[in-house]
Protein backbone atom coordinates (compact mmCIF):
# COMPACT_ATOMS: atom_id res chain seq x y z
CA UNK A 1 0.00 0.00 0.00
CA UNK A 2 3.01 2.32 0.04
CA UNK A 3 2.26 5.15 -2.36
CA UNK A 4 5.66 6.22 -3.65
CA UNK A 5 5.80 9.89 -4.61
CA UNK A 6 9.61 10.13 -4.91
CA UNK A 7 9.84 10.56 -8.70
CA UNK A 8 6.79 12.82 -8.81
CA UNK A 9 8.37 15.16 -6.22
CA UNK A 10 11.66 15.28 -8.11
CA UNK A 11 9.76 16.73 -11.08
CA UNK A 12 7.75 19.29 -9.07
CA UNK A 13 10.42 21.93 -8.44
CA UNK A 14 13.53 22.97 -10.29
CA UNK A 15 16.41 23.66 -7.90
CA UNK A 16 18.86 24.61 -10.65
CA UNK A 17 20.98 27.57 -9.61
CA UNK A 18 19.72 27.53 -6.00
CA UNK A 19 22.16 27.14 -3.13
CA UNK A 20 19.42 26.83 -0.49
CA UNK A 21 15.68 26.31 -0.10
CA UNK A 22 13.40 26.82 2.89
CA UNK A 23 11.46 23.77 4.12
CA UNK A 24 8.51 23.96 6.54
CA UNK A 25 8.07 21.05 8.96
CA UNK A 26 4.85 20.58 10.92
CA UNK A 27 5.01 16.92 12.03
CA UNK A 28 7.97 14.63 12.59
CA UNK A 29 10.20 17.10 10.74
CA UNK A 30 9.96 19.26 13.87
CA UNK A 31 11.45 16.70 16.24
CA UNK A 32 13.22 14.14 14.01
CA UNK A 33 15.78 16.19 12.15
CA UNK A 34 17.82 13.51 10.37
CA UNK A 35 19.11 15.84 7.66
CA UNK A 36 21.69 18.62 7.52
CA UNK A 37 20.43 22.20 7.55
CA UNK A 38 22.00 25.64 7.19
CA UNK A 39 19.53 27.46 9.42
CA UNK A 40 16.52 26.59 11.58
CA UNK A 41 13.76 29.00 12.63
CA UNK A 42 10.26 28.68 14.12
CA UNK A 43 7.68 29.67 11.51
CA UNK A 44 3.95 29.74 10.82
CA UNK A 45 1.92 29.14 7.69
CA UNK A 46 -1.60 30.43 7.24
CA UNK A 47 -4.69 28.66 5.92
CA UNK A 48 -3.63 25.16 6.97
CA UNK A 49 -4.56 22.93 9.93
CA UNK A 50 -2.55 19.91 11.12
CA UNK A 51 -4.57 16.66 11.18
CA UNK A 52 -3.82 12.97 11.84
CA UNK A 53 -5.58 12.00 8.63
CA UNK A 54 -2.74 10.37 6.64
CA UNK A 55 -2.10 6.64 6.78
CA UNK A 56 1.43 5.47 7.57
CA UNK A 57 2.12 2.13 5.94
CA UNK A 58 5.89 2.50 5.91
CA UNK A 59 6.99 4.25 9.14
CA UNK A 60 4.43 4.12 11.98
CA UNK A 61 2.34 1.24 10.74
CA UNK A 62 2.30 -1.54 8.16
CA UNK A 63 0.30 -2.14 4.96
CA UNK A 64 -1.96 -4.50 6.95
CA UNK A 65 -2.34 -2.12 9.95
CA UNK A 66 -1.52 1.46 8.99
CA UNK A 67 -0.74 4.04 11.62
CA UNK A 68 -1.81 7.67 11.42
CA UNK A 69 0.48 10.63 10.89
CA UNK A 70 -0.17 14.30 10.23
CA UNK A 71 -0.87 16.11 7.03
CA UNK A 72 -2.25 19.58 6.37
CA UNK A 73 -5.85 20.35 5.55
CA UNK A 74 -6.88 23.68 4.04
CA UNK A 75 -8.76 25.75 6.61
CA UNK A 76 -9.27 29.48 6.01
CA UNK A 77 -7.89 31.58 8.85
CA UNK A 78 -6.04 28.69 10.51
CA UNK A 79 -2.42 29.10 11.59
CA UNK A 80 -0.04 26.15 11.69
CA UNK A 81 3.15 26.60 13.69
CA UNK A 82 6.19 24.55 12.87
CA UNK A 83 9.89 24.68 12.18
CA UNK A 84 11.50 26.06 9.03
CA UNK A 85 14.86 24.79 7.84
CA UNK A 86 17.06 26.35 5.20
CA UNK A 87 18.59 23.38 3.41
CA UNK A 88 20.68 22.67 0.35
CA UNK A 89 18.64 21.26 -2.55
CA UNK A 90 20.49 17.94 -2.19
CA UNK A 91 18.68 17.33 1.12
CA UNK A 92 15.47 16.66 -0.83
CA UNK A 93 16.99 13.44 -2.18
CA UNK A 94 16.73 12.08 1.40
CA UNK A 95 13.49 13.85 2.33
CA UNK A 96 11.63 12.70 -0.80
CA UNK A 97 12.31 9.10 0.26
CA UNK A 98 11.41 9.78 3.90
CA UNK A 99 8.11 11.45 2.86
CA UNK A 100 7.34 9.06 -0.01
CA UNK A 101 4.07 7.59 1.28
CA UNK A 102 1.65 9.99 -0.41
CA UNK A 103 3.31 13.35 0.35
CA UNK A 104 3.90 15.92 -2.38
CA UNK A 105 5.99 19.09 -2.16
CA UNK A 106 4.08 22.37 -2.39
CA UNK A 107 5.25 25.97 -2.22
CA UNK A 108 4.04 28.03 0.74
CA UNK A 109 4.66 31.47 2.24
CA UNK A 110 6.07 31.24 5.77
CA UNK A 111 6.21 33.90 8.48
CA UNK A 112 9.02 33.68 11.00
CA UNK A 113 8.60 34.69 14.63
CA UNK A 114 10.37 38.02 14.00
CA UNK A 115 7.65 38.82 11.38
CA UNK A 116 10.02 38.40 8.43
CA UNK A 117 8.85 36.01 5.73
CA UNK A 118 10.06 33.70 2.99
CA UNK A 119 8.71 31.26 0.45
CA UNK A 120 9.32 27.63 1.32
CA UNK A 121 8.36 24.08 0.48
CA UNK A 122 6.10 21.85 2.55
CA UNK A 123 5.17 18.17 2.19
CA UNK A 124 1.39 17.63 2.15
CA UNK A 125 -0.51 14.38 1.71
CA UNK A 126 -3.67 15.45 -0.09
CA UNK A 127 -7.01 13.65 0.05
CA UNK A 128 -6.33 12.33 -3.47
CA UNK A 129 -3.50 10.02 -2.37
CA UNK A 130 -4.34 6.35 -1.78
CA UNK A 131 -2.95 6.36 1.79
CA UNK A 132 -5.24 9.21 2.93
CA UNK A 133 -7.50 8.01 5.77
CA UNK A 134 -9.41 11.21 6.38
CA UNK A 135 -11.36 12.34 9.42
CA UNK A 136 -12.68 10.07 12.15
CA UNK A 137 -13.82 10.57 15.75
CA UNK A 138 -10.81 11.55 17.88
CA UNK A 139 -11.27 8.50 20.13
CA UNK A 140 -11.07 6.21 17.09
CA UNK A 141 -7.97 7.99 15.77
CA UNK A 142 -6.31 7.68 19.20
CA UNK A 143 -7.17 3.95 19.35
CA UNK A 144 -5.63 3.38 15.92
CA UNK A 145 -2.50 5.28 16.97
CA UNK A 146 -2.30 3.29 20.24
CA UNK A 147 -2.30 -0.07 18.47
CA UNK A 148 -0.15 0.80 15.43
CA UNK A 149 3.58 0.28 15.08
CA UNK A 150 5.96 0.12 12.15
CA UNK A 151 9.64 0.18 11.16
CA UNK A 152 10.11 3.65 12.70
CA UNK A 153 8.53 2.60 16.01
CA UNK A 154 5.19 2.87 17.78
CA UNK A 155 2.68 5.31 16.32
CA UNK A 156 2.04 6.56 19.88
CA UNK A 157 5.67 7.73 20.08
CA UNK A 158 5.08 9.91 16.99
CA UNK A 159 2.03 11.55 18.58
CA UNK A 160 3.68 12.08 21.98
CA UNK A 161 6.90 13.51 20.50
CA UNK A 162 4.90 15.84 18.27
CA UNK A 163 2.83 17.11 21.22
CA UNK A 164 6.02 17.72 23.20
CA UNK A 165 7.66 19.55 20.27
CA UNK A 166 4.58 21.75 19.79
CA UNK A 167 4.62 22.72 23.45
CA UNK A 168 8.30 23.66 23.10
CA UNK A 169 7.30 25.92 20.17
CA UNK A 170 4.59 27.52 22.31
CA UNK A 171 1.84 26.12 20.12
CA UNK A 172 -1.49 24.82 21.35
CA UNK A 173 -2.87 22.49 18.69
CA UNK A 174 -6.31 21.33 19.92
CA UNK A 175 -6.41 18.33 17.54
CA UNK A 176 -3.00 16.98 18.58
CA UNK A 177 -3.55 17.62 22.28
CA UNK A 178 -7.00 16.00 22.26
CA UNK A 179 -5.53 12.87 20.70
CA UNK A 180 -2.70 12.94 23.23
CA UNK A 181 -5.26 13.15 26.03
CA UNK A 182 -7.18 10.14 24.69
CA UNK A 183 -3.95 8.20 24.26
CA UNK A 184 -2.86 8.79 27.86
Amino acid sequence: MTITTVEHNRLRQNFEGLSSVWLFGYGSLIYKVDFPFIEQRPATIEGWARRFWQGSHDHRGTPEAPGRVVTLIEQPGALCKGMAYRVSPEVFEHLDIREKNGYLRFSTPMVFHDDSSAEGLVYIATAENAAFLGPAPSVDIARQIARSSGPSGPNSEYLLKLAEALRALGDHDPHVFELESHLR
